[in-house]
This record gives structure tokens, sequence and C-alpha cells, in this order.
């Protein structure tokens, strides 16, 4: 397993761009995955997407604390209900995080790493990386949703640690 360089903006123009569906599921989307998972846990991030590591393909991978690792392949929300304010940053946008709404519950389906169609319903914390990750394979980033510049903050603002996503 390797530790995978993580792309930020605005040197990345692979962030802008919509990832592609994966197709088959073999060794080498086995392997992004074993990748992501480290790189993810090496960095902090509670959640990753694969354009974040330069591979322009629908695969996330997520940790809750105290979790296992999930991956899901081909995600996509078939629902969201409510609204939370959260303050969210982004290892693609290192040094800032912003304020914005996402969604207070999610249901996503997707694949398993087996290939396997499953269905993930998530509150709080997971739903706001689920939303998170998901916008990352259509190209846009936490930024695109904060509503003034009032609401995004270099990290040397934020009292009492960062929060990364």
């Amino acid at each position: 397993m390797a530790i995978l360089p993580i792309r930020h903006l605005p040197d990345e123009p692979g962030l802008r761009r919509k990832a592609k569906k994966v197709s088959r599921i073999d060794g080498s989307i086995q392997r992004l995955i074993d990748d992501m998972v480290v790189t993810m846990q090496e960095v902090g991030g509670v959640g990753l997407a694969a354009p974040q590591v330069g591979v322009s393909l629908r695969v996330i991978v997520l940790q809750m604390p105290e979790e296992e690792p999930i991956a899901i392949i081909n995600p996509a929300i078939v629902r969201r209900s409510g609204e939370q304010e959260v303050t969210e940053g982004c290892l693609s946008v290192p040094g800032y995080f912003g304020e914005i709404a996402r969604s207070e519950s999610v249901t996503v389906k997707g694949q398993d790493r087996q290939g396997r169609a499953i269905r993930v319903k998530a509150t709080g914390l997971m739903a706001e990386v689920l939303e998170h990750e998901i916008d990352h394979l259509n190209g846009v980033l936490y930024v695109d949703h904060v509503e003034s510049v009032d609401k995004l903050h270099s990290v040397e603002e934020l009292e009492g640690g960062q929060m990364e996503i």
C-alpha cells in the first residue's frame, strides 16, 4: 500500500472534473481503495475521493472515529433530508475552513469493494462526509457552497484545532 499525493486547488484542474463511473472492479480498484484508506489515515482525514489523489473514478473512502473504513464505488445520493450548519474543511483546500449547509441525513447507494450493491443511511458527521466526498466526484468543492467570503476562514482563525474532511 502506498500513500498517495493529495491534489490541491488551484494547482489541480482535475478536482473540477466529473469523475467516471467504475465499470469493472478489479485488482487496480482494490489497490486504489487500499491506497486511499492508508492516505486518508496518514493525513488524519475522515473521507477521501479518488479525484483528490489524481484518479478520475467514482470511488470514495471514509472512516468515522472508532470505526472501520468504508469504501463506496459509484456512490449516488438517493435521498436527503433536513439541514445542518457545519464547519467544513478539505484536504484539497488546505489552510481554510468554511461554514456551509449540509443535509442532516442522506441515503447513498453504490457498490462495496466486492461489487455488491449497498445502501448506506447516515446522519450527522457521516452524512456530511458522504455529501462532501460525492461532491468531489462531481467536481464540486465545499468552497462552492460557502455563501459569502465572511463564512470562509483561515485555519489560524479556528480556535481549538482544525477540522478537515
